[in-house]
């Protein structure tokens, strides 16, 4: 129905043939290191900085980006001819200040992406949550069929091993980030808004604020553009775009939904109805039912490009995830071990009654991290109310991420308002202990249980310590 033209996605005309040196402070986040990956791309010499070494920016080493975790003026290239940073590094960085006042150009990476993508036809994916899973399943969808997409992701593809990834198609996918208002440097073709609860309270301010950037992000798409929402968006009548598909799970009052759905062999089985017509017997194998509706938002765009329903089924059976969104690290008949990046009470619980939907019968013990002291104030309520939904509660304590802590806020808070009676905190030395001991004489008592690791820290490094010791059951 729409599409782009045919010409290559070439260089930005921001700097042509010009910029041959490109350092990242920050590097190391998912949406930077995709950027970096596109320059690398480019044949553009990159470099950067991050707090810590991690599983990306090993990679990006191995890719041969020079990456160094110190904050040291000495270590920066001084003839750098583009600075890129993320809002999540402070104002008072060294490096950032110190090309800040020597008169560098210094972009952030919303803006940069914003410029790469001047020239493109955008497909941008916007939410509080399901945005990553949603861009990541429209990117596999397009790259699948040969219908080509150059990919920026927020999220590791299973199926690729990257968050990144070029065509010579003249579009882009783009997670599209309402975080510091990121999303709204882009200007999209089709966009999608899979949610706009309250999030992000310590940029916006009010719920109501944090909205009225969605929907000014729905007017920033282009005259005879797409807009797919989740039917039932509470501000959903506001949005402003002409042409809109609303999709639902099941609701049969929306554009697009889902049914005939079933399980088979930990896969979900289902039909499609997009205006009116259906496609019949797509395969997910890919836990939670709400990950039906992300596919649901996934096909309509993909409906919206002409894509074949064929090459659609085809390309949803083979899709295999995004890393750390309902990842099955174990999926055996004695312990299924998920985890998962939710950090939003209404993510974790998509998380937990997903996995009551798939393992109904199976005890579920969750592991959570709180990510930031702002939003454990502002949700404690929310998170008690979710987690009460598991059988056995491990919180650890607060990620800071970029805050300081905050007077009274600790994990605890959320604990106090629970009503589930087995709940409790725990360092990450005590959870390890806990599970060599406690959960794994309970698992050999009662084979069959579903263990949840959920959060967007760092708990994603107790991961593998985790699966190690499971593995010895």
């Amino acid at each position: 129905m729409i599409g782009p033209d045919n010409t290559v996605l070439m260089k930005s005309p921001l700097w042509g043939n010009e910029i041959r040196t490109v350092y990242f402070i920050g590097i190391g986040g998912i949406g930077m290191s995709a950027i970096a990956r596109y320059f690398l791309a480019q044949g553009v010499a990159v470099s950067g900085y991050d707090k810590t070494p991690t599983t990306l920016t090993r990679e990006l080493e191995a890719a041969g980006i020079a990456v160094h975790y110190a904050e040291d003026i000495e270590q920066i290239p001084k003839e750098v001819q583009l600075v890129v940073f993320t809002p999540a590094v402070p104002g008072n960085h060294k490096e950032l200040l110190y090309y800040r006042e020597n008169g560098y150009p210094v972009l952030k990476r919303s803006e940069v992406l914003g410029m790469i993508t001047g020239s493109s036809f955008n497909i941008c994916i916007a939410g509080t949550h399901g945005k990553t899973t949603i861009t990541t399943m429209v990117a596999h969808l397009l790259r699948h069929t040969g219908y080509g997409c150059n990919a920026f992701l927020g999220g590791i593809s299973v199926n690729y091993g990257t968050n990144f990834w070029s065509s010579e198609k003249n579009v882009c996918v783009i997670e599209a980030d309402e975080y510091d208002r990121s999303f709204l440097k882009l200007n999209p073709d089709i966009a999608v808004i899979s949610s706009m609860d309250a999030d992000h309270l310590d940029i916006y301010g009010t719920a109501e604020d944090m909205e009225m950037a969605f929907i000014d992000f729905s007017a920033k798409v282009k005259a005879g553009g797409v807009l797919v929402s989740k039917f039932g968006l509470k501000r959903g009548k506001d949005l402003k775009t002409g042409r809109q598909l609303r999709y639902s799970l099941r609701d049969q009052s929306a554009d697009v939904y889902a049914e005939n759905i079933r399980i088979k062999g930990g896969a979900y089985l289902f039909d499609i109805i997009i205006k009116g017509k259906m496609i019949k017997d797509l395969e997910l194998k890919m836990g939670g039912m709400h990950n039906i509706e992300n596919m649901a938002a996934a096909i309509a765009v993909a409906d919206s490009l002409d894509i074949d329903p064929a090459g659609i089924r085809e390309a949803v059976a083979s899709f295999r995830g995004v890393k750390r969104r309902f990842e099955y690290i174990i999926n055996e008949e004695k312990i299924v071990f998920i985890d998962d990046y939710a950090h939003h009470p209404e993510e974790l619980r998509a998380l937990i009654n997903g996995a009551r939907s798939l393992f109904g019968a199976k005890k579920c013990t969750v592991i959570f991290q709180p990510h930031l002291y702002s939003r454990t104030r502002d949700h404690a309520t929310g998170f008690a109310e979710v987690l009460d939904q598991a059988d056995t509660v491990i919180l650890l304590p607060v990620y800071p991420a970029r805050e300081l802590p905050i007077e009274g806020v600790s994990s605890a808070m959320i604990m106090e308002r629970m009503k589930n009676e087995k709940k409790q905190v725990l360092s990450k030395e005590e959870l390890l202990k806990w599970i060599g001991t406690n959960y794994i004489k309970n698992i050999r008592q009662e084979p069959g249980s579903v263990l949840i690791t959920a959060g967007a820290g760092d708990i994603d490094g107790l991961v593998e310590p985790i699966k190690n010791i499971l593995s010895g059951i």
